[in-house]
């Protein structure tokens, strides 16, 4: 059997073959493919200015921890821009508290300030008990994941506002990109693909910029690049994902992905190309602040307070 040889370099043996592209990869070119997409993303879509203070949402599994270690090598070519570390504790017993020890450890390892914040301190209430008492009383349709997803987001973004960021960071990959929108169709809710964009508008000063440098590379590829450079993540997947309807959409993008090579790409180009329209089809809505949280929010309670009043 003969050794395939690198596409990049031409010189040493290849590991790792991309459908999407046609190339043959050695580990070292594999790993610099990756490093220079996330550099090629952040410029395509000025997500950063020479100065940023960039707060990094670290979960503790593999994609926030890949970024993380790319962001701070990034950031050594740029010392006046700052990295922190932020990582939410929705209180997942014997999940979330492995996870966030593997994200300490690697903040120790790099040099970087980690703040954890958690739905206890914040809300009153751990992810658990949202969850039982929920099921006590019957519930309200969603699922978990739905409470979680809401919930910490505000978190993360008062999480970043405490640290003072500029930006922050999240690890979503083409995989998340491209689930989430299928998701907003499936869920009759389109026109909310027009705000979900690598670098969100700035609205509101309480709203911490998100931007998403990871939004071009595959899942796979974030966990492969994890493996290789030895980034010790938490491997175990959350004990509710399985009830929440993204779960589907993966396996469905995932066995699309096998038959049609670069189906997630054309999923995410193709809105990106529809998305000046869409923003154009959004009616505008000023923010206001939360009556009684004063999070900014399009109503006079937010979402998350919402919630919380289902919980309590």
């Amino acid at each position: 059997m003969s050794t395939v040889i690198c596409t990049i370099c031409k010189q040493r043996e290849a590991f790792f073959f991309r459908p999407y592209s046609g190339e043959s990869l050695c580990r070292r070119c594999f790993i610099k493919s990756i490093e220079h997409k996330v550099r090629a993303t952040i410029a395509k879509y000025k997500m950063l200015e020479y100065n940023d203070r960039i707060a990094v949402a670290v979960s503790g599994g593999k994609d926030s921890l890949s970024l993380l270690h790319i962001l701070a090598k990034i950031e050594q070519k740029y010392p006046k821009a700052s990295l922190v570390a932020v990582s939410v504790d929705e209180g997942i017993r014997g999940y979330r508290d492995k996870a966030i020890k593997m994200a300490a450890e690697n903040c120790e390892k790099l040099g970087i300030k980690h703040h954890i914040v958690s739905f206890k301190q914040l809300y009153g209430y751990t992810l658990d008990q949202i969850v039982k008492r929920l099921k006590r009383k019957g519930g309200d349709g969603l699922t978990p994941c739905a409470y979680c997803g809401v919930l910490r987001r505000k978190a993360i973004n008062i999480a970043a506002r405490d640290v003072k960021a500029d930006k922050f960071a999240t690890a979503h990959t083409l995989d998340d990109e491209a689930q989430t929108i299928l998701l907003n169709i499936l869920h009759g809710d389109a026109l909310r693909i027009a705000r979900e964009k690598p670098i969100t508008d700035e609205v509101h000063s309480k709203l911490v910029q998100r931007i998403k440098p990871f939004c071009e590379v595959p899942e796979k590829e974030t966990a492969l690049y994890a493996y290789i450079r030895k980034i010790r993540f938490q491997s175990m997947p959350c004990p509710y994902a399985s009830e929440a309807m993204r779960n589907d959409i993966r396996i469905f993008l995932n066995r699309m992905e096998q038959k049609h090579a670069g189906i997630k790409f054309t999923i995410f180009r193709s809105i990106e190309k529809i998305q000046p329209a869409l923003e154009k089809a959004v009616r505008k809505e000023g923010l206001k602040e939360c009556n009684k949280c004063g999070e900014p929010t399009t109503a006079e309670i937010c979402k998350p307070c919402q919630m919380l009043r289902q919980v309590s």
